[in-house]
């Protein structure tokens, strides 16, 4: 190897690790983040409150009650108000079930009559799931009670789930908090590094340095490229040995589609750096980045459901090629025709990246 960007690389490795915070935050912040999100990040409504409004001897309201919270989806609070919309105006409850005069019990011997249900639809998300439950409760309540009068629909499905049969969150969402985690630390150290030296006055040390702009700019980038790859297997095995996601594809696919994301990312942040007069500045850059990469990377929501007119911006977006491809090589383990369209996608944002990062330093020089 060149001489000169050896000692460069080692000169980086030494101030980058030699910091007690900045090993932190390269080997314990990603833990602590994949922890956080895996554990917070979820998709599932659970802990409903929910009451049930009903005269006592009404028996199918109350068992429809007991059996929302024997799913675990609810748990039952007193109908302590004669309003239900004042249960759901004051936040005691987030549903109510509110029984016919005279009784749910009565109403169903009658087949007449019908139970209504207020739902605190503020989260318009969570007020949806909470009907699809009650509607899943109300079925099998009904289909207990009487099986012959139970409401059968006229074709039935026979559901089979496929990769994620469980349907655990965490299978989900932690591959894309892994890229998450990979891109928030590979733009900030990279796009940090060079505003620091130019913050400290050693930026100037480095130009007059007899070194070539292709030598100084790899030494600037190699470090935190491999850096951040150090952290891949880290995650890896804390996703697959913590949270139990599946990893059904090879493992070098896994490495080549995270070696091409890292390049991308630190020559993203290196591009920040070359705008930034310091560290200030070079985090405020990264930060008006990550938010809309993060937000367009599917990583919280799916990209279906984003405007149609926004979709393109998520096309020059690395983080929602590089979270496709890990849940496919995870959940799938199928390497073929997505992943490979995938990855060359990735690899002309980071061929792109490079560019304009390359043209930006020289002018910089």
């Amino acid at each position: 190897m060149n001489p000169a960007l050896l000692a460069f690389l080692k000169k980086e490795f030494i101030q980058a690790l030699r910091d007690k915070r900045m090993r932190l935050i390269l080997f314990v912040v990603p833990v602590v983040q994949m922890m956080v999100f895996g554990l917070a990040l979820s998709n599932e409504i659970k802990n409903v409150r929910l009451a049930v409004q009903a005269v006592p001897n009404d028996r199918l309201a109350h068992k429809i009650g007991e059996r929302a919270a024997e799913s675990g989806w609810f748990h039952l609070v007193p109908a302590d108000d004669a309003e239900p919309f004042e249960l759901i105006r004051t936040g005691r409850a987030d549903a109510v079930l509110v029984a016919p005069p005279g009784g749910l019990t009565r109403a169903l011997a009658r087949q007449s009559g019908e139970a209504q249900v207020l739902v605190d639809a503020t989260n318009a998300i969570k007020a949806r799931v909470i009907e699809n439950y009650l509607n899943a409760v109300l079925y099998r309540v009904l289909r207990d009670e009487n099986p012959t009068r139970a409401p059968e629909a006229a074709v039935t499905f026979d559901v089979r789930v496929l990769y994620n049969p469980t349907l655990e969150t965490s299978a989900y969402l932690v591959p894309g908090v892994m890229g998450l985690i990979l891109c928030l630390v590979t733009i900030l150290l990279s796009s940090m590094s060079m505003a620091r030296e130019r913050e400290m006055g050693t930026f100037e040390t480095l130009i007059a340095a007899p070194v070539a702009p292709w030598e100084l700019f790899l030494g600037k980038t190699m470090p935190f490229m491999i850096l951040g790859l150090a952290d891949v297997p880290l995650m890896i095995a804390l996703g697959v040995g913590g949270f139990h996601v599946p990893l059904r594809g090879p493992l070098w696919a896994l490495f080549l589609a995270a070696a091409v994301f890292v390049g991308t990312t630190v020559f993203i942040g290196t591009l920040i750096s070359t705008f930034a007069k310091n560290q200030q500045q070079a985090m405020m850059g990264s930060f008006l980045f990550l938010f809309p990469a993060i937000l367009l990377s599917g990583v919280m929501a799916p990209l279906e459901n984003i405007p149609a007119a926004v979709v393109p911006l998520s096309w020059l977006n690395p983080l929602r090629f590089f979270v496709s491809l890990t849940r496919q090589v995870m959940l799938k383990g199928t390497i073929g025709p997505f992943y490979w369209t995938n990855l060359a996608a990735l690899g002309l944002l980071g061929a792109a990246a490079a560019t304009a990062s390359v043209q930006r330093f020289r002018r910089t020089l």
